[in-house]
């Protein structure tokens, strides 16, 4: 054998030898099998089924939920608002079917207007009292006499209700998210419960709640939110605590310690809520918009008592209305204009002709529900009257006298 064939043969020997070197690596000998390494081989198989296991358990808890939310009809699409990150209104109603025996459309006893602006990372929840007097607007061409805002669900469902908050506020109204307070009770208990403040010692029906920080389940949950009576505060005490229970709820709704009950939350929004958010919309929301949750303004309208036509009704006055409708502007990226509705028209008809007093805290019993086409339009019914002033002036007498 020659020098040349004979190093091509050392070369073949040499590489042949490293490669069974490589396998043997991978494949060791019998010897090499101690108890330590097959159990390590043991817990790598495990580890790689948990964790096929846990992705298909996700995958699973995944279109669970896409389904109770958005059903099989497919309405899957991100919201133009949410996939651009815009701000963006959600009016949250609880509604009342069920409680208490009640089988008919209900009423929405909770109104809740929030809004949330990812770019200056913060939110509004603007409470609103269920009696305040409000212009109820309901489908085209129908019209409806003013008042309290939580009958317009009744009207109209969530559609009339967020026409007529969206109107009485100047704002406009993305999203609704319409519960039905029955679930209350299950989404409390199936977060684990919640902790809330409790502002004062109080029972109400058989539960008991005392002053301070309190854990509570479902049953105490439905409770605390309804006590309204006792609250020296009245419905604005009982809104207060309204939203610390949603809050409650929803931060631990997408915490790591309730997905194990995510068929149960997925059940109870499937039989108890309503919304025109689909499942990609809340998923967009949880990423893009969960900074806001830090910085959270709540606050409330606050009326004046009065009793009108024998019904006790709460009257906005035009500043807090201007007030509440500024911030949410605000917040929405959206100039701030000067209100002018039915409500702030009204209220300025009742300055104008009945001297309210907005300083006395007595309920008024001379605010009065003028015609709606005279609310409606107030400038003119103005002009009129200085045209009819000149006219009577040009006589020597006056109209008002």
């Amino acid at each position: 054998m020659d020098q040349k064939s004979k190093r091509r043969e050392d070369y073949r020997r040499h590489r042949y030898a490293s490669r069974l070197k490589r396998n043997q690596v991978l494949a060791g000998s019998v010897g090499m099998l101690k108890s330590g390494n097959g159990f390590a081989r043991i817990i790598g198989i495990a580890i790689v089924l948990a964790a096929c296991c846990g992705l298909a358990w996700a995958a699973h808890m995944y279109f669970t939920i896409h389904t109770a939310i958005d059903g099989n009809g497919g309405n899957e699409a991100t919201s133009a608002l949410i996939a651009q990150k815009k701000p963006i209104s959600v009016l949250i109603l609880g509604v009342d079917q069920g409680i208490e025996g009640r089988h008919d459309q209900g009423n929405s006893d909770t109104l809740i207007l929030a809004t949330a602006n990812p770019s200056k990372n913060k939110a509004t929840m603007t409470s609103i009292p269920r009696d305040t007097l409000v212009d109820i607007l309901g489908d085209p061409g129908n019209k409806y006499s003013m008042f309290r805002v939580n009958s317009a669900y009744e009207i109209g469902g969530n559609k009339a209700a967020a026409k007529t908050v969206s109107a009485m506020l100047n704002v406009p109204v993305n999203y609704y998210v319409e519960v039905n307070m029955k679930a209350l009770s299950s989404l409390v208990d199936a977060v684990g419960g919640v902790d809330v403040k409790v502002p004062f010692t109080f029972t109400y029906d058989w539960a008991s709640f005392h002053k301070g920080k309190q854990h509570i389940d479902g049953r105490h949950a439905v409770a605390y939110v309804r006590m309204r009576k006792e609250d020296p505060r009245g419905d604005y005490g009982r809104q207060e605590r309204q939203r610390q229970v949603i809050m409650a709820v929803a931060h631990k709704a997408v915490s790591v310690d309730t997905l194990a009950n995510y068929r149960k939350l997925a059940e109870i929004f499937d039989k108890y809520v309503k919304t025109n958010l689909t499942f990609n919309d809340m998923i967009a929301l949880a990423l893009n918009y969960r900074s806001c949750m830090k910085n959270v303004k709540s606050g409330y309208i606050q009326g004046h008592d009065a009793w009108i036509n024998g019904s006790s009704i709460q009257v906005a006055p035009t500043p807090v209305l201007q007030k509440a409708s500024s911030q949410i502007r605000t917040n929405l990226n959206l100039h701030v204009t000067t209100l002018d509705n039915a409500e702030t028209q009204l209220n300025a008809l009742n300055d104008k002709y009945n001297s309210i007093d907005w300083k006395n805290p007595a309920a008024f019993t001379n605010y009065q529900l003028y015609d709606q086409a005279l609310a409606a339009d107030n400038n003119a019914q103005a002009k009129l009257e200085d045209d009819s002033y000149d006219a009577a002036n040009q006589n020597n007498w006056s109209p008002f006298d």
